[in-house]
């Protein structure tokens, strides 16, 4: 199966693209109409700022091929950490910024504790249901780092969640459109697993 991977100038393009190929994937880097148009799935990865990570996708013109393909044709889609935060209505982050709006809803920091460690690094359990996390035992540890969430308008596409000062939407399913708030790629067996259901829905 080919795999699209978003190519926007940011994320971890290559330690996603490592994870997926050592599934079987074939991937290649999506940065055209063309690119869209011949693979079963995309991944959009993302490490870094809200608004820096749109206004790369913009430049790119990849905002309305993502739209055309995902939104309009239904190929399947996960958005990885910044790749989810980015398919919401609005960022947050250093600003307000308009996000692909494919999710309504706000990216936000995270609630501030005393004691309690901003940015959220490292692993902890995701209480996560629906396709992808078919097969994976029930609050499964993965592997986060980030300062902000997404918090949807519609809490029914809230397919997992995380404690860390208090629950925040870890992952989101919406027809074809998937997000993790996490990192499968670092996430060991239960992130390969995550992965492997993924790629079950891509398109032949």
């Amino acid at each position: 199966m080919k795999i699209g991977l978003v190519d926007y100038g940011m994320g971890n393009q290559r330690s996603v693209r490592n994870a997926l190929e050592a599934l079987g994937a074939e991937v290649i880097a999506l940065r055209t109409e063309s690119d869209a148009a011949s693979v079963g799935a995309m991944v959009l990865p993302g490490v870094g700022a809200f608004g820096a990570g749109m206004a790369r996708i913009r430049e790119r013109g990849l905002d309305g091929i993502l739209h055309k393909w995902v939104i309009e044709k239904g190929v399947p889609f996960l958005g990885i950490c910044l790749g989810m935060q980015m398919i919401a209505s609005v960022g947050l982050e250093l600003g307000e910024h308009q996000g692909l709006s494919w999710i309504d809803g706000t990216v936000r920091h995270l609630a501030q504790r005393e004691g309690l460690r901003i940015p959220h690094i490292g692993w902890n359990d995701v209480d996560g249901r629906g396709a992808l996390y078919k097969g994976i035992p029930p609050r499964s540890a993965f592997y986060f780092v980030h300062s902000y969430c997404v918090e949807p308008l519609d809490p029914s596409v809230i397919s997992g969640s995380t404690e860390h000062g208090e629950t925040f939407c870890s992952s989101i399913e919406y027809k074809n459109v998937f997000g993790v708030q996490f990192h499968p790629e670092k996430s060991h067996r239960h992130g390969l697993a995550l992965l492997r259901n993924f790629l079950s829905l891509a398109h032949a």
